[in-house]
């Protein structure tokens, strides 16, 4: 065991946990690091011991005997059963009141179970979404740290020094007890499926329909990242639209068009099914993932039905683009204000006492859907905490109006030449079903009534009431 002990411990050097822990180190804390394959400790000491102090351990337990104690000790392996059988190991290893944090993409209810199983043993479970991917680990990431106020005091100082940096603020909180730091970060990658799908159609309409090169829609993009439409997906989407394969050919026409997902999506629809949140954009860019895998019905459809985009007459191609900005702009207001519905509701739900507008000030850097967008979000919040859906605050409101007009006309375009817009079709529909005085939902209660006797509200006075449908027709209340 070294003389002087590290001040947290990381175990779990694969890419993200080895930049995290080159990130801890770089940051002036000795830092114990494990690895189940001891050759990758010896690698990355061997290659950036110069960055900071590492104190490497072939042995479980010897890299939990140089962590000073209360311990911090943080796993970085992959969600799921992987996690759990690092957990059972290092358990009987640790004395009452050490901390284990889980700083993988683990889904929130797993947390809430090893929080409850590891607080029996007197030990503190922490569930931290770190977000930025491997770049972010090393040079500064969003962290979102559930778990309890004590752990929080003991790993605060560390997470928030390392964490991206915005305007002197760091990327990091406490966001609540039990699983509430998985919870968000499974929204935050749930709104960050739909962002990226509203990337995917916007590039879709502009060389379907458009025309438009890849090199050219990357200068589109370039443009639009000078404006509201600012963020780190915008940015890297005009760099990879300028990227070509060796022969010349658009790289993006090489990569097949099957996208692959880790499961943060689903989770976050499922969550909000349970929830009675509708997400329609993260769960319509969740099924175009979906879809997009299903390569082989997708041949079949293709031998019966026309595959090329129905001719349509475009008019003015700049205004066009315009109009695909705007409802770009307008769809990813409906995403993130769905996204933020259903943290709401899930604080609610489970008691956590989620600050809605410190998720905002935390995701403005360090995490992929960084954006400028993100301060107007922190703002909303800010002036009225308890804002009933991000749609109706002033700012938002007077951008989505002002592009209702470009995102119809998109939509409609789009279904007239057969180019599907899934996430901007449903994020139009939740916008005008919201806004509808009147929406045909009584038809279907009347009809739930009719063949379950599910029952009924009246808008004319107050109570429960069931019609005799199959008989004389007559109402009572139930």
């Amino acid at each position: 065991m070294p003389e002087e002990l590290a001040t947290i411990g990381l175990t779990g050097l694969a890419v993200m946990g080895r930049n995290l822990a080159r990130n801890i180190a770089r940051h002036g804390h000795r830092i114990a690091v494990h690895n189940r394959t001891a050759s990758r400790t010896t690698a990355l000491i061997e290659e950036f011991g110069s960055e900071g102090d590492f104190v490497g351990s072939e042995s479980l337990a010897g890299f939990v005997a140089a962590i000073e104690r209360p311990r911090a000790i943080i796993v970085m392996v992959k969600a799921g059963e992987a996690t759990d059988a690092v957990i059972d190991e290092l358990v009987p290893l640790l004395d009452q009141g050490d901390i284990v944090v889980d700083a993988g993409n683990a889904h929130f209810v797993d947390t809430v179970r090893r929080e409850q199983a590891l607080a029996e043993r007197g030990l503190h479970f922490v569930g931290a979404g770190v977000s930025g991917g491997e770049e972010g680990a090393l040079h500064g990431p969003s962290i979102m740290v559930g778990g309890s106020d004590l752990a929080y005091e003991r790993l605060g100082p560390i997470l928030e020094g390392i964490a991206a940096q915005v305007d002197g603020t760091p990327c990091c909180t406490h966001v609540g007890p039990g699983g509430a730091g998985h919870f968000v970060k499974m929204v935050h990658n749930g709104i960050e499926y739909a962002d990226m799908q509203l990337i995917a159609e916007s590039y879709d309409l502009l060389r379907s329909v458009a025309g438009l090169s890849p090199e050219e829609i990357a200068g589109v993009f370039r443009d639009w990242n000078d404006g509201d439409l600012e963020s780190f997906l915008i940015e890297i989407t005009a760099d990879v639209l300028t990227h070509t394969d060796p022969d010349g050919t658009p790289f993006v026409d090489v990569v097949r068009d099957a996208a692959e997902q880790k499961g943060t999506g689903r989770w976050t629809v499922q969550s909000a099914l349970d929830l009675g949140v509708p997400v329609t954009g993260i769960a319509e860019a969740t099924f175009a993932r979906s879809l997009s895998g299903h390569t082989e019905q997708r041949a079949a459809a293709r031998q019966v039905f026309t595959t090329d985009p129905e001719p349509v007459d475009l008019g003015d191609r700049a205004a066009f683009v315009d109009d695909v900005r705007a409802a770009l702009y307008a769809s990813k207001v409906v995403a993130y204000a769905q996204g933020f519905d259903q943290m709401a509701a899930g604080s609610r739900e489970h008691e956590w006492g989620v600050d809605l507008g410190a998720m905002a000030t935390i995701w403005r850097g360090g995490c992929i859907i960084r954006a400028q967008f993100l301060d107007r979000i922190r703002e909303a919040y800010a002036e009225e905490p308890d804002l009933t859906t991000l749609l109706t605050a002033e700012y938002f409101a007077g951008a989505v109006n002002e592009g209702a007009g470009a995102w119809r006309r998109v939509v409609a375009l789009a279904a007239r030449a057969g180019v599907p817009t899934p996430a901007f079709s449903s994020s139009l529909a939740y916008f005008d079903g919201l806004r509808r005085e009147r929406l045909p939902a009584a038809l279907i209660q009347v009809l739930r009534d009719d063949f379950g006797a599910h029952t009924y509200q009246r808008v004319d006075r107050e109570g429960t009431f069931h019609t005799d449908w199959a008989g004389d027709r007559s109402e009572k209340e139930i």
